[in-house]
């Protein structure tokens, strides 16, 4: 579902773009428009304030992740356990470490999956604040520089230079 919006979202971009492409010659004569364009994606991989967010958030997560590790050292170590001693162990015995590796992969899977959704929150909660200080760095940027349209194109066939402020968003992030 989330790829189906991505695709309409860049569709219906590419129809406003088209649109303004028309109405940029046929008003071309009368008056310069500037439009700009801004690789988000981009800024949120090589801007600082992005590059900080996510050693941030791989900081708050590295107890976890070794947590998680260590249990599943403890279930390989149960195991191995198992597959070496259960022929010489008693069956009440074994069905106890039966039992208890049951429980610490279920436990391990738990673990996994909750540490995965709260990652992805943090990523969400930082990604935001980020973009809302790109769009008033954006914001900024085409007030100083008198743009009609600054867009937000991920994927574009073609974009000219002239035209992709990326480099000046990310420059203005990592100045504040």
């Amino acid at each position: 579902m989330h790829k189906r919006i991505y695709r309409r979202c860049r569709l219906n971009t590419m129809m406003v773009l088209f649109a303004i492409a028309i109405a940029c010659n046929s008003v071309a004569a009368a008056s310069d428009i500037k439009i700009g364009v801004v690789n988000t994606e981009q800024i949120l991989r090589e801007s600082i304030p992005a590059i900080q967010a996510q050693k941030k958030i791989e900081q708050e997560f590295i107890p976890r992740d070794e947590a998680i590790k260590k249990m599943a050292t403890q279930a390989k170590a149960l195991q191995d356990k198992l597959e070496k001693e259960s022929i010489n162990m008693e069956e009440s015995k074994r069905r106890v470490l039966e039992r208890d590796l049951a429980n610490l992969s279920r436990e391990y899977q738990r673990a996994q999956k909750q540490m995965r959704e709260d990652l992805s929150v943090r990523h969400n909660e930082e990604y935001s604040m980020i973009l809302d200080r790109t769009n008033h760095a954006i914001s900024k940027i085409a007030e100083k520089e008198n743009y009609d349209l600054i867009l937000q194109l991920q994927d574009s066939v073609y974009r000219s230079q002239r035209i992709d402020i990326t480099e000046k968003v990310i420059k203005a992030l990592d100045n504040e």
